[in-house]
C-alpha cells in the first residue's frame, strides 16, 4: 500500500524547485484548498500532488488511470489569497517526486486522490559512483575512493557546464527569432545564473523551461540521477537548436520561460 495523497491534474509536470501560481475556481479543487488549510500551517501535509494529462486525453472522460502519467511532483502551498467568489489563489513550489500506484475515485472528498509511492534522488549512489567506477576500475591503477569520487563530481560539474552552456545558447536563438521580449531573456540569463553551481537545480530549471513536449519533460521528471538527466538534456538542446536554426520557429512564446524556480 502506497500513501494517500489529493492529486491535482495539469497539462504539464510539475518539477521540483520549480514555482507553481493558480488560480483555483472549480469547486472540487476549491475543496481541497479548504482541506489543506484546515491542517498545522507549518506542518509538513500542506501540498497536493501535480501529475501531467496524457496529452489530447480528458481526465474527465476517461479512466484517470489511463488519463494520466505515472510520475509526478508534490506542490507544497506556500501561500493561500482567498477570493471574494470563493476560489484561491496559491503559490506552491514543487516539492518530491511520486510514481502513481492507483487512482481513488470518490464522492468524499470529491476530488482525486493517488496512492503513491515515493521517488527518492540517487545523488549518492549515481553520482559519487557514477565516473569513480571507470576510474578506479582502470589497469594497472590504485586511486583512492576519495581521488575517484573528486574525478566524479569533477566530471559532473562539467557536464552541468555544458548543459549550462547550451541553454544559453538556445535561450538567445528563441529570443533572436522574435517569440518573446527582452525581458524574458533576462529573466532566464538570471535564473540560470542562480542554478548555476548546483547540477541538480539547473537540471530541474532547463526540463521546466526548455520547450519541449510532455513525453520528453516526462522523461525528465522520471529520472531519478541528475547525471543521467542532464546528459538527456544535453541531447534535447542539441536537437532543439538543430531544429531553431533549420526552421527558423520556435513551437510556443518565449514567456514559458518566465516560470520561477528556486534554488533549494
Amino acid at each position: 500500500m502506497g500513501e494517500l495523497i489529493p492529486l491535482f491534474p495539469l497539462g504539464r509536470p510539475l518539477f521540483p524547485g520549480v514555482v507553481l501560481p493558480l488560480q483555483i475556481f472549480e469547486p472540487r479543487y476549491r475543496r481541497l484548498m479548504r482541506d489543506l488549510m484546515d491542517l498545522p500551517e507549518h506542518g509538513d501535509r500542506r501540498f497536493f500532488g501535480v501529475v501531467a494529462i496524457r496529452q489530447g486525453w480528458e481526465v474527465e472522460r476517461v479512466a484517470p488511470a489511463a488519463a494520466l502519467y505515472d510520475i509526478g511532483c508534490t506542490a507544497r502551498l506556500q501561500r493561500v489569497q482567498p477570493q471574494p467568489d470563493g476560489g484561491f489563489r496559491i503559490v506552491s513550489v514543487g516539492g518530491e517526486r511520486f510514481r502513481i500506484l492507483d487512482v481513488v475515485v470518490g464522492d468524499d472528498p470529491p476530488y482525486l486522490q493517488a496512492e503513491v509511492e515515493w521517488m527518492a534522488e540517487e545523488e549518492a549512489a549515481e553520482e559519487a559512483a557514477g565516473d569513480a567506477e571507470s576510474v578506479t576500475d582502470a589497469p594497472g591503477l590504485a586511486i583512492p575512493d576519495e581521488v575517484a569520487s573528486s574525478v566524479a563530481r569533477g566530471s559532473l560539474d562539467l557536464l552541468a557546464r555544458g548543459v549550462g552552456d547550451l541553454f544559453t545558447r538556445y535561450v538567445a536563438e528563441v529570443s533572436a527569432l522574435g517569440a518573446g521580449s527582452h525581458g524574458d531573456g533576462v529573466e532566464a540569463a538570471v535564473r540560470l545564473a542562480a542554478a548555476a553551481d548546483d547540477p541538480s537545480a539547473l537540471s530541474w530549471l532547463v526540463a521546466s523551461s526548455a520547450l519541449l513536449t510532455t513525453e520528453d519533460r516526462q522523461a525528465l521528471l522520471a529520472e531519478s540521477a541528475t547525471r543521467r538527466r542532464l546528459a538527456a538534456e544535453s541531447r534535447l538542446l542539441r536537437r532543439e537548436l538543430t531544429l531553431l536554426q533549420e526552421l527558423s520557429a520556435v513551437p510556443a512564446p518565449l514567456q514559458q520561460f518566465a516560470t520561477p524556480m528556486t534554488v533549494n
